[in-house]
């Protein structure tokens, strides 16, 4: 299964592919940056977001990185000096690391499942983009990491301290993000951060593969899904998740396609 290529563009800096009926693959294409992301990635990537979050032909999503890397977090460079000085007002910097959260924020609140294939380094804000998807994967050329604590500032940051102890355990979350360490793919996996590893050349095919997969499913049912494992991750006891799943399945099975594949059975 092969992917094609990118069919528009949401300035340079945001590829946008459609491989399958239903599956959408998000590019982020600064390759020579190990796409860093820049405020045009940053403003280009809430766009496409935005937009695929009301498209109903949208069934499942893909993140993955141009070239060897994933995202290499924020590119200081190509930011307005305004944007990054620590001179400046703290009123400036919230307003700067607020609409650096809403991506994560973007990405999790997409009704559709969200896929990351991480196929090299991702670090920081794209350590934050990858834990906010729904499932991981990566192949072995993959790390994992964020550095900020090592510029003496916090490593919680966008969605971090919330997102990494969930998946992996507080004790593994707070080596990781305390010590700014380099995580491996083979740890990663070990940890349960991602799914599956798999070698480089069949990153993109084991997405494709589980994105078509999920695009072919009614999406209400999907969606319905996606939506309890992220309240139910916080909710205060079984008899609220249970509520919840009681009246997702009472919705779902009055829906003509669950109507549908009940008598193609």
């Amino acid at each position: 299964m092969t992917e094609s290529a990118p069919t528009r563009t949401h300035p340079a800096t945001v590829n946008i592919g459609r491989p399958h009926a239903g599956v959408v693959v998000l590019h982020l294409n600064r390759p020579k940056q190990l796409n860093a992301i820049n405020s045009e990635m940053r403003d280009g990537l809430i766009a496409e977001l935005a937009g695929l979050a009301t498209d109903a032909s949208v069934h499942a999503v893909v993140i993955t990185g141009e070239g060897r890397g994933f995202c290499s977090g924020i590119d200081v460079r190509n930011f307005s000096p305004k944007a990054l000085q620590a001179s400046d007002p703290a009123i400036e910097r919230l307003r700067f690391q607020e609409a650096m959260a809403a991506l994560p924020q973007a990405i999790r609140h997409l009704p559709q499942p969200v896929i990351a294939a991480v196929n090299g380094p991702c670090v920081g804000a794209g350590f934050a983009l990858c834990l906010a998807s729904d499932i991981r994967i990566c192949s072995t050329s993959a790390t994992f990491g964020n550095g900020a604590i090592l510029l003496g500032l916090s490593g919680a940051e966008m969605g971090m301290s919330y997102h990494l102890p969930r998946i992996v355990g507080t004790s593994v979350a707070a080596d990781w993000m305390m010590t700014g360490r380099t995580v491996p793919a083979a740890e990663a996996e070990r940890r349960g951060l991602v799914s599956q590893l798999v070698e480089p050349d069949e990153l993109m095919p084991r997405a494709l593969e589980l994105a078509r997969a999920i695009a072919e499913l009614p999406p209400f049912g999907t969606q319905l899904t996606k939506r309890a494992l992220q309240v139910n991750t916080d909710a205060p006891g079984l008899d609220a998740a249970l509520e919840l799943e009681n009246r997702n399945q009472v919705l779902s099975h009055a829906t003509d396609e669950a109507e549908a594949r009940r008598r193609s059975k």
